[in-house]
């Protein structure tokens, strides 16, 4: 099935043991050719879990609803072989924890070079050259090709990571807070590397991330993640200039400013709600200043702007966002 989108998530509802309400509710999202897509919201909001849904890393005993295609094709239907073909030819995954992902014992060089020599994709000599190229734009030395991950740093690591996920050029890739560990200097040829492969191979970037100025200056689109079920989405830039979820105004709100008047920093009052319970409204109602009974009642249904269908907002009173985030500031 051929499909206009490199990602595309419909309904996802994932529900683990111990829960009484799914961790992923429903979630819309998708991705296409040569896109950069941001994914915000707090930690446990569910954003690691859909983007790992993509190559079909679910957790035990997961019960799954909903579609994840990658290309068109189906990746929940997806077993064995058909997935390490997925894992290796098509999608990449930076992971948020570099030394979780790389063997202690086996050399960075191996590590990079494994999966396109097993594959056949390139001989020996030419991965070798590939890595020693992504480790230099990386901004490491080929020497760490012949070290171990426990001779370098934490940084470091996260960079050969990023190395490794983008040595088979993939069509789509998946990027889990990829420059948390980095220096601002390097964040930034990091974000720049990520811009060239998007360019060069129209490759679509699913982007996670806490930090909202760099969401707004990397993506596209934008969706917005509050306990498991998109609050928001749309365009960048009006995503940012105009938020019509409450959760998305607080977040910019706490977000520090250099031009900001001197005092406490903005925060969102409150805890996320607990899975453990039924959760029958909004789920962000017990922290919102907006929230009226029927917040409490009922789950509020997408809906868009009106002079803006790509921007939805599942809130019962988005008309009543008004102000843009520097106006409330």
């Amino acid at each position: 099935m051929t499909s206009p989108y490199t990602l595309d998530v419909q309904g996802l509802r994932i529900t683990l043991p111990g829960t009484a309400r799914p961790v992923l509710d429903g979630v819309d999202l998708h991705v296409a050719a040569g896109e950069t897509v941001a994914l915000v919201g707090e930690s446990g909001s569910g954003k690691t879990l859909t983007s790992r849904s993509a190559l079909g890393l679910l957790p035990p005993g997961a019960v799954v609803e909903g579609r994840v295609r990658v290309l068109g094709h189906d990746v929940l239907a997806m077993r064995g072989e058909q997935l390490r073909a997925l894992r290796t030819d098509t999608v990449a995954m930076i992971f948020q924890d570099p030394r979780a992902a790389l063997n202690p014992l086996r050399r960075i060089g191996d590590f990079l070079t494994e999966s396109v020599t097993l594959t056949g994709r390139m001989s020996r000599a030419d991965a070798e050259a590939r890595a020693a190229e992504l480790l230099r734009a990386v901004g490491l030395d080929d020497s760490a090709l012949h070290k171990y991950p426990g001779q370098v740093s934490g940084g470091m690591l996260q960079r050969v990571v990023i190395a490794a996920a983008l040595m088979g050029d993939p069509e789509l890739l998946l990027a889990d807070e990829p420059t948390t560990a980095l220096d601002v200097t390097t964040q930034a040829e990091v974000i720049a590397l990520l811009a060239e492969l998007r360019a060069r191979f129209r490759t679509g970037l699913l982007f996670v991330t806490h930090d909202l100025d760099l969401a707004a200056a990397i993506s596209d689109r934008v969706y917005v993640m509050y306990a498991g079920r998109i609050a928001e989405s749309g365009p960048a830039e009006a995503l940012f200039a105009r938020p019509r979820h409450p959760y998305t105004a607080a977040l910019l709100a706490s977000t520090p400013r250099l031009e900001a008047p001197q005092g406490r920093l903005a925060a969102i009052d409150g805890q996320p709600p607990d899975l453990r319970h039924e959760l029958p409204g909004c789920p962000f109602a017990a922290r919102c200043s907006f929230a009226t009974e029927v917040c409490e009642q009922r789950a509020p249904e997408p809906t868009t702007a009106p002079d803006l269908p790509t921007h939805q907002a599942a809130c019962h009173h988005s008309d009543r966002l008004t102000e843009s985030p520097a106006d409330a500031r």
